[in-house]
């Protein structure tokens, strides 16, 4: 959330000026230039005294789930490919390395 471009957008949909609201919230009105470039960030309670000053109210709303992750029964399967794979290794050196074959994912 970019609390600098929802403040600027707030106050012109309210058809408030920078010092029309800086004087209903009770701040200056180069404390709301500051909030509404970026260059400060307000409090929260000093957030809600902005909103409340422009008729709006702050809503906090969970985020989406993350997607585009790997299939975890996927990720499983070849976890458990790699770890069967580590343990067949040999422990010891020797002279030749054998390894098993690997199922290609079908």
């Amino acid at each position: 959330m970019d609390i600098a471009r929802e403040l600027r957008e707030t106050r012109g949909r309210a058809g408030l000026s920078q010092r029309a609201l800086a004087a209903r919230a009770g701040t200056s009105q180069a404390a709301v230039a500051m909030y509404e470039t970026g260059r400060k960030r307000p409090s929260v309670a000093t957030l809600e005294r902005l909103l409340d000053a422009m008729g709006a109210t702050l809503r906090i709303e969970p985020r989406p789930a993350a997607t585009g992750g790997p299939d975890p029964e996927v990720a499983g399967r070849r976890l458990a490919d790699v770890l069967a794979l580590a343990e067949s290794l040999p422990h010891r050196p020797t002279r030749a390395l054998r390894y098993p074959r690997i199922p290609s994912p079908g």
